[in-house]
């Protein structure tokens, strides 16, 4: 896979969704070339659609760590 490093906020948003019970993973379609995002939240399972490439993966999933930090953190 990849490599990403997260900016500062995103990190943030990772922590406190971790402290939260969201839990958000790349999930291997094909080893090697494409995941999609698996986001757990309260023991509850859902997949992203659309699959992502080796880089990609790392930006797109920070992406939703954030969305869920920005919805619920208030």
């Amino acid at each position: 896979m990849g490599k990403y490093n997260p900016t500062p906020e995103e990190t943030k948003a990772l922590r406190w969704c971790w402290k939260n019970n969201i839990r958000i993973s790349p999930l291997c379609v094909e080893y090697g070339k494409s995941w999609k995002i698996d986001i757990i939240i309260n023991n509850k399972s859902f997949k992203s659609p659309e699959e992502f490439g080796r880089t990609t993966i790392w930006e797109k999933m920070y992406e939703y760590y954030k969305y869920y930090y920005d919805k619920y953190k208030d």
